[in-house]
């Protein structure tokens, strides 16, 4: 079994991810996936993301090294490498996605029944929008394309199996875990 998480930036997905293999460090294993941004303040090449010229990103793609990948901006991708999940399935581990909206569905699409998804909402635009400023890491220009494309986003929620919405952090942490112990770790 596998699971996808996936949410619009700004939603809890991190905080609900870090949570779950805090209670069950020896079951699950993070996909890392591939980018063409440049590392953030404090991340780490192949523990945070891969991160790839756009070029050698594109030799990837031709070489169909990719499980599933997108172009999020112009110039700006994002995917999942076929080596990431064969590396934690080798470790005995359940895979976990953490990918854009997208991504997810197309994940859950290819891997069907393998696949548990879930879809991480925010309460509202309103509050996911005061999160990213709360980050200090957006220009009012990228926070306007965030928020532009979580209310894209937001519509895929129904093709996950299951939705979160995040306005409470306990509950979402409790449910979030209920549904993983239920759906995934009983299957995995």
């Amino acid at each position: 079994m596998n699971l996808i998480v996936s949410a619009p930036s700004g939603s809890g997905k991190t905080t609900l991810l870090k949570k779950l293999f805090g209670l069950y460090p020896d079951r699950f294993g993070f996909s890392v996936s591939a980018t063409t941004r440049k590392p953030r303040q404090g991340e780490q090449d192949k523990k945070d993301y891969y991160f790839l010229s756009l070029e050698d990103f594109q030799r990837k793609i031709n070489k169909q090294a990719f499980l599933e990948y997108e172009q999020v901006y112009d110039g700006l991708y994002y995917g999942t490498l076929k080596s990431e999940t064969e590396r934690i399935n080798d470790l005995g581990l359940i895979p976990v996605f953490d990918v854009d909206v997208k991504g997810g569905v197309n994940i859950k699409n290819i891997l069907g029944n393998q696949a548990y998804s879930v879809f991480i909402m925010p309460p509202d635009t309103e509050v996911l929008k005061q999160r990213l400023i709360n980050r200090n890491t957006e220009t009012p220009e990228s926070l306007n394309k965030r928020i532009q494309r979580a209310e894209m986003e937001i519509k895929y929620a129904d093709k996950f199996d299951c939705i979160i919405v995040n306005d409470d952090l306990d509950k979402a942490v409790n449910e979030f875990v209920q549904t993983v112990n239920k759906h995934v770790l009983c299957h995995g």
